[in-house]
């Protein structure tokens, strides 16, 4: 079973960059779609960006801006977060699943979840 920790959250200035980790374990990288979502409050939990082997999907509201790195040998999977906007203020979860032809950014579609770390961009 995977088993996945976030950290590295906090406060960012408007158009700063932040650099989240999520320190998994129980699982092969390879064979699960991981992922970072993120929920605001008073909104539905929405899929940022997952990964699937070296292939990425971002939804077109971090496009651009925010990337996946992926360090397999240390089981590790970061959010880079560049030119950060206020909207992105929310609780970032990192999330896994079994991969099985196709990544969703639907965040229903996805079994394991970290217990999140709380991003706030804010002047």
């Amino acid at each position: 079973q995977a088993q996945l920790v976030e950290s590295g959250g906090g406060p960012v200035q408007p158009g700063g960059a932040l650099r989240t980790p999520c320190a998994g374990s129980g699982y092969t990288a390879n064979a699960h779609c991981m992922g970072w979502f993120r929920q605001a409050p008073g909104k539905e939990r929405e899929g940022g960006a997952v990964i699937i082997i070296r292939y990425t999907y971002y939804a077109d509201s971090v496009k651009g801006r925010f990337t996946i790195p992926q360090d397999n040998a240390e089981g590790t999977l970061y959010l880079q977060m560049n030119s950060m906007k206020p909207e992105d203020s929310a609780m970032y979860y990192c999330a896994a699943i079994r991969w099985f032809g196709r990544c969703s950014l639907n965040h229903n579609d996805y079994q394991y979840w970290g217990q999140g770390t709380q991003v706030t961009v804010s002047s």
